[in-house]
Protein backbone atom coordinates (compact mmCIF):
# COMPACT_ATOMS: atom_id res chain seq x y z
CA UNK A 1 0.00 0.00 0.00
CA UNK A 2 1.14 3.54 -0.72
CA UNK A 3 1.42 6.10 2.07
CA UNK A 4 -0.45 9.40 2.00
CA UNK A 5 -0.01 12.38 4.29
CA UNK A 6 -2.47 14.38 6.37
CA UNK A 7 -3.26 16.43 3.25
CA UNK A 8 -2.88 15.49 -0.39
CA UNK A 9 -3.21 17.07 -3.81
CA UNK A 10 -5.28 15.03 -6.20
CA UNK A 11 -6.87 15.36 -9.63
CA UNK A 12 -10.64 15.19 -10.02
CA UNK A 13 -10.68 13.49 -13.42
CA UNK A 14 -14.48 13.43 -13.85
CA UNK A 15 -14.74 17.16 -13.06
CA UNK A 16 -11.71 18.11 -15.16
CA UNK A 17 -9.95 19.68 -12.15
CA UNK A 18 -6.19 19.04 -12.34
CA UNK A 19 -5.38 19.93 -8.71
CA UNK A 20 -7.35 20.16 -5.50
CA UNK A 21 -6.05 20.19 -1.94
CA UNK A 22 -7.80 17.64 0.26
CA UNK A 23 -7.48 17.00 3.96
CA UNK A 24 -7.24 13.33 4.88
CA UNK A 25 -9.80 12.62 7.61
CA UNK A 26 -9.81 9.08 8.99
CA UNK A 27 -12.66 10.10 11.29
CA UNK A 28 -14.92 10.77 8.31
CA UNK A 29 -16.51 7.70 6.76
CA UNK A 30 -17.33 9.31 3.40
CA UNK A 31 -15.24 11.71 1.32
CA UNK A 32 -16.82 15.12 0.74
CA UNK A 33 -16.45 17.90 -1.82
CA UNK A 34 -17.32 21.57 -1.38
CA UNK A 35 -20.17 22.43 -3.75
CA UNK A 36 -22.92 25.02 -4.00
CA UNK A 37 -26.29 25.08 -5.78
CA UNK A 38 -26.80 21.38 -5.09
CA UNK A 39 -30.11 20.13 -6.43
CA UNK A 40 -31.42 16.71 -7.28
CA UNK A 41 -33.87 15.87 -10.03
CA UNK A 42 -35.29 12.92 -11.90
CA UNK A 43 -35.21 12.39 -15.63
CA UNK A 44 -36.88 9.36 -17.21
CA UNK A 45 -36.88 7.64 -13.82
CA UNK A 46 -33.16 8.14 -13.15
CA UNK A 47 -31.96 10.21 -10.17
CA UNK A 48 -29.37 12.96 -10.86
CA UNK A 49 -27.61 15.74 -8.96
CA UNK A 50 -26.69 19.13 -10.43
CA UNK A 51 -24.00 21.06 -8.53
CA UNK A 52 -21.31 23.73 -8.83
CA UNK A 53 -18.02 22.47 -7.36
CA UNK A 54 -15.93 24.78 -5.16
CA UNK A 55 -18.38 27.71 -5.16
CA UNK A 56 -16.97 31.20 -4.98
CA UNK A 57 -14.50 30.72 -2.11
CA UNK A 58 -12.36 28.15 -3.93
CA UNK A 59 -12.04 29.14 -7.57
CA UNK A 60 -12.43 26.09 -9.80
CA UNK A 61 -9.66 25.45 -12.28
CA UNK A 62 -12.04 24.26 -14.96
CA UNK A 63 -14.34 26.33 -17.18
CA UNK A 64 -17.60 24.48 -16.56
CA UNK A 65 -19.93 26.09 -14.01
CA UNK A 66 -22.10 23.12 -13.09
CA UNK A 67 -22.06 19.36 -13.45
CA UNK A 68 -24.80 16.76 -13.62
CA UNK A 69 -23.96 13.29 -12.35
CA UNK A 70 -26.08 10.28 -11.45
CA UNK A 71 -27.01 10.27 -7.77
CA UNK A 72 -25.62 7.02 -6.37
CA UNK A 73 -27.50 7.42 -3.11
CA UNK A 74 -28.88 9.86 -0.62
CA UNK A 75 -27.69 9.41 2.92
CA UNK A 76 -27.86 10.94 6.36
CA UNK A 77 -24.41 11.96 7.58
CA UNK A 78 -23.39 13.45 10.92
CA UNK A 79 -21.33 16.59 10.31
CA UNK A 80 -18.34 17.65 12.40
CA UNK A 81 -20.71 19.32 14.89
CA UNK A 82 -22.70 16.11 15.43
CA UNK A 83 -25.75 17.34 13.50
CA UNK A 84 -27.40 15.03 10.97
CA UNK A 85 -27.57 16.24 7.36
CA UNK A 86 -29.10 14.70 4.28
CA UNK A 87 -26.50 14.59 1.48
CA UNK A 88 -26.36 13.38 -2.09
CA UNK A 89 -23.55 11.01 -3.02
CA UNK A 90 -21.99 10.78 -6.49
CA UNK A 91 -19.16 8.67 -7.85
CA UNK A 92 -16.22 10.27 -9.66
CA UNK A 93 -12.80 9.25 -10.93
CA UNK A 94 -9.81 10.76 -9.10
CA UNK A 95 -6.10 10.46 -9.72
CA UNK A 96 -3.54 10.02 -6.94
CA UNK A 97 0.06 8.84 -7.47
CA UNK A 98 -0.71 8.91 -11.21
CA UNK A 99 -3.28 6.13 -10.74
CA UNK A 100 -7.03 6.50 -11.22
CA UNK A 101 -9.47 5.42 -8.53
CA UNK A 102 -13.23 5.53 -8.14
CA UNK A 103 -14.34 7.69 -5.23
CA UNK A 104 -17.75 8.20 -3.65
CA UNK A 105 -18.25 11.84 -2.68
CA UNK A 106 -20.96 13.47 -0.65
CA UNK A 107 -21.70 17.01 -1.80
CA UNK A 108 -21.84 19.81 0.77
CA UNK A 109 -21.26 23.52 1.21
CA UNK A 110 -17.85 23.66 2.94
CA UNK A 111 -17.31 27.39 2.40
CA UNK A 112 -16.40 27.90 6.06
CA UNK A 113 -13.83 25.11 6.00
CA UNK A 114 -10.14 25.47 5.15
CA UNK A 115 -10.01 22.61 2.66
CA UNK A 116 -12.56 22.21 -0.15
CA UNK A 117 -12.36 18.44 0.09
CA UNK A 118 -12.03 15.69 2.69
CA UNK A 119 -10.76 12.21 1.90
CA UNK A 120 -12.64 9.76 4.14
CA UNK A 121 -11.77 6.30 5.35
CA UNK A 122 -14.02 4.47 2.84
CA UNK A 123 -11.67 5.67 0.10
CA UNK A 124 -8.46 5.13 2.12
CA UNK A 125 -9.27 1.60 3.32
CA UNK A 126 -7.29 -1.09 1.54
CA UNK A 127 -5.40 1.37 -0.68
CA UNK A 128 -3.36 3.70 1.52
CA UNK A 129 -1.66 4.09 4.88
CA UNK A 130 -1.75 7.56 6.47
CA UNK A 131 1.37 9.22 7.87
CA UNK A 132 0.05 12.23 9.78
CA UNK A 133 3.54 13.74 10.09
CA UNK A 134 3.81 14.25 6.30
CA UNK A 135 1.84 15.93 3.51
CA UNK A 136 1.48 15.92 -0.27
CA UNK A 137 3.29 12.61 -0.70
CA UNK A 138 1.56 11.92 -4.02
CA UNK A 139 2.76 15.23 -5.45
CA UNK A 140 6.30 14.66 -4.16
CA UNK A 141 6.26 11.15 -5.66
CA UNK A 142 5.35 12.57 -9.10
CA UNK A 143 8.04 15.26 -8.82
CA UNK A 144 10.68 12.58 -8.05
CA UNK A 145 9.60 10.47 -11.04
CA UNK A 146 9.81 13.49 -13.38
CA UNK A 147 13.32 14.50 -12.18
Amino acid sequence: MKTIGWKETLELVTLNVPEVQAKVDTGAKTSVLHCVHIEDFRDKGAHYVRFVPFGHEHTPTNKQDSFILPCKKQMTIKNSFGQEECRFVVTIQVKLFEQEYEMELSLRDRSKMEYPMLIGRNFIRGKFLVDVSRSNLSKKHISKENS
